[in-house]
């Protein structure tokens, strides 16, 4: 079955940073759009960024400038390099994949903790 497991999380200082990594098996991963979601205490689940199997990038608003993501269709393996992090960051994160037709996401990681202290 398809696994993505994220890896990377842990506790950071606020303005510090943390790199995420999403490692998929039993997926044609280069096929797949693949996100970085976050789900804080209390709140809903937000798509964070997102990137095509082009290479073609998505972020919300807030995290424009500061997060990249990226994806290495050999390794198949996601990223996501978070700098200059804030408290409210402080989520778990979430990785999904989604084929391109699709409107919801086909698979989902377990999660991984990012915690930013302030």
């Amino acid at each position: 079955q398809v696994q993505l497991v994220e890896s990377g999380g842990g506790l950071v200082q606020a303005g510090g940073s943390l790199s995420l990594s999403c490692a998929a098996s039993r997926l044609t991963f280069g096929t797949y759009v693949m996100g970085w979601y976050r789900q804080a205490p209390g709140k809903q689940r937000e798509l964070v960024a997102s990137i095509s199997s082009g290479g073609m990038t998505y972020y919300v608003n807030s995290v424009k400038g500061r997060f990249t993501i990226s994806r290495d269709n050999v390794k198949n393996t996601l990223y996501l390099q978070m700098n200059s992090l804030k408290p409210e960051e402080t989520a778990v994160y979430y990785c999904a994949a989604r084929r391109p037709a699709a409107i919801n996401n086909d698979y989902w990681g377990q999660g991984t903790q990012v915690t930013v202290s302030s």
